[in-house]
């Protein structure tokens, strides 16, 4: 099964988020102007399609046009659980909270994991963590 990959419609900030993203995860992003993809619903330098490419992370964004609702959530969270070496997540955890909010610290947690949620500076939930201690 293939996982879901989020897409991000955003109020004009789809290109300073996807290059914010690629910088934290490692990414070379692509971007597709609405003028390039023959759109006129909005302004021709907005992002009417942009990704990220050759990293860790996939990620769609672009900026919301006409009557589109920007992005906005609450009560879902991204999970980045064990999905790369743990000093990897503790990078991805600080640089996701640059601009944001921490929910709860990344630490370990009786259970013998150590996570963390943090509220990046576009409204995105992040939960990062990894099972045992902090050993590549």
């Amino acid at each position: 099964m293939t996982d879901p990959t989020p897409y991000l419609k955003l109020p004009g900030t789809a290109r300073e988020a996807l290059t914010f993203y690629g910088e934290v995860f490692g990414c070379a992003v692509r971007l597709h102007t609405l003028a390039e993809l023959g759109r006129d619903d909005g302004p021709a330098d907005a992002v009417g399609h942009g990704y990220l490419v050759d990293g860790p992370v996939a990620l769609f964004a672009a900026d919301a046009t006409g009557d589109e609702p920007a992005f906005r959530s609450e009560g879902m969270m991204l999970a980045l659980l064990g999905t790369a070496p743990p000093a990897t997540l503790r990078a991805w955890f600080s640089g996701l909270a640059r601009g944001g909010r921490v929910v709860d610290d990344l630490q370990a947690r009786p259970w013998g994991a150590s996570d963390g949620q943090v509220v990046d500076r576009y409204g995105v939930h992040w939960l990062v963590g990894f099972e045992g201690g902090d050993a590549d």
